[in-house]
């Protein structure tokens, strides 16, 4: 084992570094700024904080499109390409989609937009379906996944690891159901939201983030006016300085609160571009160029919209710019020129409607155009500058702020936030409260009894999350009087906000509808000895906006009196109080039986805890509860052991006393008075015992609790789930692998095709035919040609095997022609390396060899001769190759390689190396010390030598003796002149200089005189510091 002991600590440290590297492959973390045209992607990994992804385009946006042709898939670009030439078979602006009835207004627009989908209706859930071809169908949700997908392999590339978590933005304007198709796109592809972020919110973070030494506890109000592809959303955010508890301590952090949100779902850049392509497509019939309407042609549709979008973007920075586009039908080219005066007046309608989010999110959250610091513009929408004009015109300010990237503010705010939820990056806090848009209700049925005793039952709706209340945020709603089994419903509350357009846009009203069973077997079980304090049904809107039931339980109070512990032996008490302090013996008790002190509700109506966002667990609402007693407890002890102390001071005061003044007598007297005050003591400490015993035998209030099985129906729009989403999955796993297969042909093929021109190339040029024969050349012409006329006739559908075998058969009649060539241009490099160091090693032979002389010599006669015979038999393998070879042509194959020079070269270098380090690790041996001791007396000096035999015989610390007196001086031997000094001439070369810097220094030393201190003699000692 000693001989593996330093190894360990090596193989110990390889393993932590290999963990830890694996571990930091797993800790990148990505956000998707999903919008209806582009999605912005961001990452955070180990070493790159907060950077925007780029694409295989090498683009920092990317478009939400996939596009099939020829059973492959298409995204990005090559996607929008596909797209013009084969409208119908490319699906984008999907985010308009996701979570729709197939009768949503939404549906029936998009219809118009792009009438060349062909769009059925789902029978089973209600939703829409693509028919891509007569087999094939596929759900927006399936879509939406593969963008998504394609979204994480660029992240993944750029990362250069891969991911698994996310944070995805949506418009704070989805509903229940939205947000829910969302979540079900990513959860078919594996991919792991950590949360579905407004990109307001989002947007608000990241202005926040590098700003956060402006802001304190006075709450600052921002308007964020954010325009794009397809909606208009208005934001007042406002940001302070809060105490937010992090674990066990307070932390003062920022915070970004959602105070007002307006919207208008269907005013975008999109809704002008399609205007601006109808425009372009009735000049273009007016041009009678053709007798066909361009309309009826989708392919020439698709051509004018792309130029309407580029026109569009021009013209926000120019007054006009010509429209054209060749071959737009029949072959006729058009062009034509736009203003901007067209556009806009074109667009008249539109820009009016740009107030209403603004005047809606002031009207929301209740605050002033005067209260806000700055209005800032987001979304590529509001580059045209007639937006601009309308919204300083509603908010009466000379200037808008421009100080946030409009395009990727909200993936950097989002991604910020991926990095806090990770659990691989510590980041500074910044808390953001969003809000809940659409009031959630619930509505049940309460039965009473009238005077005549008939059963009355009747409606209640209670307001579970009204409008604008911040999440993430928990809730607990208690039905009170329901002694059976009994049903309620989640819908959405008063929507007298919207317009009736808007309204349409809800799916439904009925979000869940939910159904209780056990409420009256807990009844039956605790009702008859315990009072019931109503069912409670905990809820809980998440980070992500989505509603969800956590769990139903009922609730009962009784009076009970707590058991006694007299009889509680040491070790039980010892084991009770380390379960506690590992939980152990908690959990028992909570899940038994909780104490917790509850204030009076009515029994009439259902409590809305609104007011309680955070709802505590049972567990800790014990611990609440139990802490002032035993508080009060620790007091109680702390008085009775005072109050025992100061008895048994006065006992012994009283006791001395007596003996002083009363002598034996008093003693005896004292020693009865002690005794009775020992039982009067154990008498007050009976009867403290006592009263405390009788404490604790007080009735207490005990909670207990039973699960209620709650089987919740969702109502507004059925989710994917079960089979259908299987089966999705299964349908995406297979385009993947086709993807993968796509590309690995393709890498076949591109491999195939640059080998067959590189190598052409190289057979033409003199230094290639050179190395090869006629013969050859010939061979390898013909397969050349032959591969080449293959590969551009080979159909579609060949395996990527094949292309490997082509590839192998054309390698393989090139080796020793490559091999050729490749030995004649660096042999003569390693030839003049091996001469190089056969030099260096033949100087080091000769200076070793002149130190073999000294008396304890450096290298042994073993190392020399071994180094010496291996430069010998170097040369003459030199010699003899390098002759072979001359008599070789150079198109022969080789007999002296480059590789057996580089063997030679590294077995001197290592021979050298091992006697270099020897070197410099060598200890000469250490020769006996001469110690000198001097003694003076007045004129007359006296030596004395004393040798050591070894070196550990000498004291290398100070003494301390006194130095002797005239009488205690020990004989003088010799005489320093009889001492023998060494001859420091030697001129040979060694690096062994200890003897004579040793002799040198004991010369030096003999005839230094000492030195007297006041008359006296100097010591003996033997001086050490030779």
């Amino acid at each position: 084992m000693t001989k593996y002991k330093g190894f360990l600590p090596l193989v110990v440290t390889g393993i932590l570094i290999a963990t830890l590297i694996h571990y930091s492959d797993g800790l990148a973390v990505m956000s998707v700024d999903f919008g209806s045209e582009y999605m912005k992607i961001a990452i955070v990994k180990p070493g790159v904080p907060m950077e925007i992804v780029l694409n295989k385009e090498s683009s920092r946006k990317t478009r939400t499109i996939v596009a099939f042709r020829d059973g492959e898939r298409h995204f990005s670009n090559m996607a929008h390409t596909t797209g013009i030439k084969f409208p119908q078979k490319a699906y984008w602006y999907l985010l308009n989609l996701v979570g729709k009835r197939f009768d949503d207004p939404h549906v029936e627009l998009y219809r118009q937009r792009f009438p060349y989908y062909n769009i059925i209706k789902d029978e089973d859930r209600g939703t829409l379906l693509f028919q891509h071809d007569d087999e094939t169908t596929y759900t927006p949700e399936e879509l939406l996944a593969m963008v998504l997908e394609n979204a994480r392999d660029s992240a993944e590339a750029f990362a250069e690891q891969s991911i698994k978590d996310a944070v995805i933005t949506v418009p704070a304007f989805f509903h229940q159901a939205e947000r829910r198709a969302l979540l079900t796109a990513a959860d078919m592809i594996g991919l792991n939201v950590l949360q579905l972020m407004s990109d307001n919110a989002a947007v608000a973070l990241n202005y926040g983030v590098f700003r956060r030494k402006n802001f304190n506890s006075t709450m600052q109000y921002y308007m964020f006016y954010d325009m794009g592809a397809s909606s208009t959303v208005a934001t007042i955010a406002g940001y302070h300085i809060v105490k937010i508890k992090e674990g066990t301590r307070l932390e003062t952090n920022p915070q970004v609160v959602i105070k007002g949100v307006g919207f208008d779902r269907t005013l975008g850049g999109l809704e002008i571009t399609v205007r601006l392509r109808d425009h372009l497509a009735k000049l273009f019939n007016d041009m009678k160029k053709t007798k066909t309407d361009v309309r009826t042609n989708q392919r020439s549709m698709a051509k004018l919209l792309k130029e309407a979008d580029r026109v569009k973007h021009v013209l926000s920075a120019n007054a006009d710019h010509f429209a054209q586009v060749e071959g737009l039908l029949e072959e006729k080219d058009f062009r034509a020129k736009v203003t901007r005066a067209e556009l806009e007046e074109m667009s008249a309608d539109l820009f009016d409607r740009v107030a209403k989010p603004i005047e809606d999110a002031l009207r929301t959250s209740e605050i002033t155009m005067g209260e806000i610091n700055e209005v800032i513009l987001m979304g590529a929408g509001t580059r045209m500058p007639k937006i601009q004009d309308k919204i300083m015109e509603v908010v009466k300010r000379k200037e808008l702020g421009k100080s946030i990237n409009t395009d990727e503010a909200a993936a950097l705010g989002a991604v910020y936030q991926a990095a806090y939820l990770g659990k691989g990056f510590k980041v500074k806090t910044f808390s953001v409260k969003e809000a809940n848009l659409y009031p959630i209700v619930v509505d049940f049925e309460k039965h009473t009894k009238g005077d005549d005793g008939v059963e009355i039952t009747r409606n209640v709706k209670r307001t579970l999350f009204g409008r604008m209340n911040p999440f993430p945020q928990k809730k607990v709603m208690t039905f009170n009087k329901h002694f059976e089994d009994f049903s309620f419903s989640v819908n959405y509350g008063d929507l007298d906000f919207l317009s009736e357009e808007e309204k349409k846009l809800i799916p439904s009203l009925n979000l869940t509808s939910v159904t209780l069973q056990g409420v009256k077997d807990a009844h039956d079980k605790h009702g008859k000895d315990a009072e019931s304090k109503g069912v409670k049904a905990h809820f809980r809107m998440d980070e992500s906006g989505v509603l969800s039931l956590d769990r139903v339980e009922s609730v009962f109070e009784k009076l009970e009196v707590a058991e006694d512990k007299k009889d509680e032996s040491t070790w039980s008490k010892l084991g009770t109080a380390i379960g506690g302090l590992f939980g152990g013996g908690e959990k028992e008790k909570s899940d038994q039986v909780e104490t917790v002190e509850q204030s009076d509700e009515s029994t009439e109506q259902v409590s809305d805890e609104e007011q309680k966002p955070d709802t505590e667990a049972p567990k800790e609402e014990t611990q609440t509860e139990e802490k002032p007693n035993e508080e009060k407890k620790d007091d109680t002890k702390t008085e009775e052991k005072s109050e025992k102390k100061n008895k048994k001071k006065k006992n012994k005061s009283d006791k001395n006393d007596k003996k002083d003044n009363n002598g034996k007598t008093d003693e005896k007297n004292g020693k009865k008075d002690d005794k009775k005050d020992s039982k009067d003591d154990k008498n007050g400490s009976k009867e403290k015992n006592e009263t405390k015993t009788e404490e604790e035998k007080k009735p207490k209030n005990v909670i207990y609790k039973e699960d209620i099985v709650a089987t919740a129906v969702i109502k507004d729009l059925p989710e994917l789930t079960g089979e259908k989403k299987n089966k999705s999955q299964k349908r995406l796993k297979e385009l993947r692998k086709l993807d993968l297969e796509k590309v690995e042909l393709e890498k076949a093929k591109n491999s195939l095709e640059s080998y067959i021109f590189d190598m052409q190339d190289k057979m033409s040029q003199e230094d290639y035919m050179t190395c090869s024969t006629t013969e050859e050349q010939e061979n390898m012409s013909k397969l050349f040609s032959e591969s080449s006329d293959w590969l551009y006739e080979t159909p579609e559908d060949t395996k990527k095997e094949e292309y490997k075998s082509k590839l192998k058969t054309l390698k393989d009649g090139m080796k020793d022609i490559l091999i050729r060539f490749k030995e004649r241009e660096e042999r003569p490099k390693a030839l003049d390396a091996l001469f190089n160091m056969l030099n260096h090693s033949n100087y080091f032979l000769a200076t070793i060899k002149n130190l073999s002389s000294l008396e304890d010599p450096v290298f042994t006669e073993i190392e020399i001769t071994t180094l010496e015979k291996l430069v010998n038999e170097t040369k003459t393998w030199r010699d003899e190759n390098v002759a072979e070879q001359k008599k070789l042509k150079d198109n022969e194959n080789p007999k002296l390689l480059v590789e057996s020079i580089a063997y030679k070269i590294q077995a001197l270098d290592r021979e050298v190396k091992y006697l270099v380090n020897k070197a410099k690790t060598f200890k000469p041996k250490i020769k006996p010390k001469v110690t000198i001791n001097d003694t003076k007396t007045g004129n007359n000096t006296k030596k004395e030598k004393s040798v050591n035999s070894t070196t550990e015989d000498t004291d290398t610390t100070p003494t301390t003796e006194k130095p002797p007196t005239q009488e205690e001086e020990p004989p003088v031997t010799e005489s320093a002149e009889d001492i023998p000094v060494q001859d420091n001439t030697d001129t040979s070369n060694t690096d062994d200089t200890s003897e004579e810097t040793q002799s040198k220094n004991i010369a030096d030393e003999g005839d230094k005189p000492s030195e007297l201190d006041d008359g006296t003699a100097e010591s003996n000692t033997p001086r050490t510091d030779l």
